[in-house]
């Protein structure tokens, strides 16, 4: 005989007076979490309550109703409603709409934690679809996150994702794709793209939403360029440009690289000719960028600062004289002086204003000579000025090679050209996993920044450097046959400009800032060069002769150019001062070196540096991933490429075996980051509001 199905039988609710209500000691929630009290008790005055609470009657001792009623599920609500009371805002006679539970199947705390944990959270496309109707009724933005208690740019956020394929948001809704990645696919409105790129990343092994969003910008110029920064975004908006911005990472790109292009060299063209107006110059070349040593046979003048007056030298005097005194008294003092610290640095502010006169330069040489107006690195103009073409220079009696042209030591002939032979082309590689010799190219670029970085410290040990130059000068006096130095010592600057970005490398600075400086302490008329050099202190000297033979060093590698015991020579000098390219600096980097190598050299690199085993975290990847993600690998590694290494670093890699290289590298491998997208990433947390019960929680399951 088949049994009845028993009926279930709710509660009923009822209207009870708020103060015949007590919250009940049994509920479970005591840990704060969410919307505060004060902003649930203000949705409540808005909108009502939208969840009733849940009540027990009270009982005596012999189990008979008292009248009064504790809350074991809605501890929030009613504590919203209290501080209603409180506030006056609400009768504390006012009927709360409960439902009155009489039957005891279950215990309080039964009931309160089955209110919280069976709670479903509101999905966060969902969220985003409620805002985008609430905005089609006419609220703001502001008052949609004044009306939820959440921030105006999490409401931004949401509404952005409306700018994802409708395609790709059903794969989100159910779960097959992850919220960080719509996010990633907002910072552009074309679905189209979108869709292509989303069919692409489900076939690669990369689905990080990074990844995404550099597939979304390959072809657009992140906001931090420099470029962007010179023009400004609002400019490049103006003249029709489009922007990518991504509200959840707080960056945006510009679409149109070809109209950003073209708006820097208008206002590059107006900022020429305002300097070349302003400050008088003959001609002023602009350019986003000159090739490192674009100064080549032009002559550098430099200006001289202005005289002080009878009455800035008393100022001077007084200042120092007053300075000294107080300085010598505070180092003999017990006691630290606030008072005494800040005269001081008064003091010395204005002495170093009295030093720091602004360099005059002369009318006439103005008036034949030019400057060069190009980008900084941030986007901010940078000027070379005082340049003078050898057919401006006026015309002289006499022998013009005893002129002292002055040039930039960082100087380049003009075009791809070294030498006044012409540069050889790059190609590009085969990508396979045969280890091939490096490009022409590259080499000699390697070997450039190598000789650029190796003459930056031979000015800085003046000893060795007269040295070097002695040795020339023996060769050429007793070794008529013999040429083996790298110092091409007449004094010849050889320069390399085909090299991109040597000029912006720390070393190259150092050599320009270096040249500025003795520019403007020489004298200008050439006739007065010899009794300067006499009246120079020996320290002095001996620093000038260093900078002057360091520029002649040569130690590049060419194909069309063969240097070899030349090459060896520029070992020894290196040894001598204790050369390293690691000590001075170097890193790879992807534009130096790792983007312009094969896969195979790429996984070569890391694994002498770290290990087979980190070289195989890597070797799947495409050719640009493997070579961002080794030159993360290979960072602090101290690793060099082969034109880099002295014969000291060279030496170990040829003596031990590949076996012996990857297991002293393991060991290593237990400290080295897995790749971002090999790892496992914390997924975004995305609370939603609660009135009721419901609360900011983390959305856990659609990321998942």
């Amino acid at each position: 005989m088949a049994r009845a199905i028993e009926k279930i039988t709710l509660d009923p609710s009822e209207g009870i007076p708020f103060d015949l209500l007590d919250l009940s000691q049994e509920n479970v929630r005591n840990v704060k979490l969410g919307v505060s009290i004060e902003d649930l008790a203000d949705d409540i005055a808005l909108r009502g309550l939208l969840m009733s609470l849940n009540v027990r009657p009270k009982r005596n001792k012999d189990g008979e109703e008292t009248g009064r009623y504790e809350v074991p599920a809605g501890g929030r609500r009613y504590r919203a409603l209290e501080f209603l009371v409180k506030q006056k805002r609400m009768a504390k006679t006012e009927p709360v709409p409960c439902i009155v539970k009489r039957r005891a199947v279950t215990s309080i705390v039964d009931d309160s934690l089955a209110e919280n944990v069976h709670r479903l959270h509101l999905h966060p496309l969902d969220q985003y679809r409620a805002f985008q109707r609430l905005r089609e009724q006419g609220l703001s933005e502001d008052e949609i996150a004044a009306r939820y208690f959440i921030s105006v740019a999490t409401v931004k956020q949401r509404l952005q994702l409306a700018s994802v394929s409708p395609r790709l948001l059903e794969f989100y809704a159910n779960d097959e794709m992850k919220l960080e990645q719509v996010k990633a696919f907002s910072i552009t409105n074309d679905h189209a793209r979108q869709e292509q790129v989303w069919d692409t990343v489900t076939r690669s092994h990369n689905q990080e939403p990074y990844y995404i969003r550099r597939l979304l910008t390959e072809t657009a110029v992140r906001a931090t360029d420099r470029r962007a920064a010179y023009v400004g975004v609002e400019a490049y908006e103006a003249a029709g440009g489009v922007v990518l911005r991504d509200l959840f990472e707080e960056d945006y790109w510009l679409q149109d690289p070809a109209l950003l292009e073209q708006l820097v060299f208008e206002k590059l063209k107006v900022d020429a000719e305002t300097v070349k107006a302003k400050e008088g110059w003959k001609w002023v070349h602009e350019a986003i960028d000159f090739p490192y040593g674009h100064t080549c046979g032009l002559r550098r003048f430099y200006g001289q600062q202005a005289e002080l007056t009878q009455e800035e030298l008393a100022r001077y005097d007084a200042l120092k004289v007053e300075y000294d005194k107080l300085d010598a008294e505070y180092a003999e003092a017990d006691d630290y002086s606030e008072e005494t610290e800040i005269r001081l640095e008064e003091l010395g502010n204005e002495i170093d204003q009295l030093n720091d006169r602004p360099y005059v330069l002369d009318p006439e040489e103005v008036a034949r000579g030019g400057a060069f107006i190009s980008l900084g690195a941030g986007g901010e103009l940078k000027i070379e000025r005082g340049f003078v073409r050898p057919e401006d220079e006026p015309d002289t009696e006499g022998d013009e090679s005893d002129v002292n042209d002055g040039g930039d030591p960082a100087s380049d002939s003009e075009g791809d050209s070294i030498n006044g032979k012409q540069a050889d082309v790059e190609q590009p590689e085969e990508e396979d996993d045969e280890i091939r010799p490096l490009s022409d190219r590259l080499v000699e670029d390697l070997t450039a920044t190598r000789t650029v970085a190796l003459r930056n410290v031979l000015a800085s040990d003046p000893a060795m450097a007269w040295i070097a130059a002695l040795h020339v000068f023996v060769l050429q006096t007793f070794y008529p046959y013999s040429s083996d130095s790298c110092l091409e010592v007449t004094v010849q600057n050889t320069t390399f400009g085909q090299t991109q970005g040597l000029g912006e490398t720390p070393w190259a600075k150092e050599i320009e800032q270096r040249q500025d400086a003795w520019g403007h302490d020489l004298p200008k008329n050439p006739d007065e060069l010899w009794d300067f050099l006499v009246a120079l202190d020996e320290a002095s000297r001996q620093a000038l002769f260093a900078h002057c033979v360091s520029l002649s060093l040569n130690a590049i590698v060419q194909t069309w150019n063969r240097r070899s015991a030349k090459i060896a020579h520029a070992g020894q000098v290196a040894r001598s001062i204790g050369f390293d390219m690691v000590e001075a600096g170097w890193t790879p980097t992807v534009d130096n070196y790792l983007g312009r190598v094969t896969k195979a050299h790429i996984l070569q690199a890391v694994r002498e540096a770290r290990g087979e085993q980190s070289a195989q975290l890597i070797d799947h990847l495409k050719k640009q991933d493997m070579a961002r993600e080794a030159a993360r690998l290979l960072e602090g590694s101290g690793w060099l490429p082969e034109p880099l290494r002295s014969a000291a670093d060279k030496a170990p890699l040829e003596d031990s075996t590949a076996e012996d290289v990857d297991e002293d590298m393991i060991v290593e491998d237990a400290d080295v980051d897995l790749p971002a997208f090999l790892a496992e990433g914390a997924e975004d947390e995305d609370a939603v509001h609660e009135n009721g019960g419901c609360e900011e929680r983390p959305h856990l399951g659609a990321a998942e």
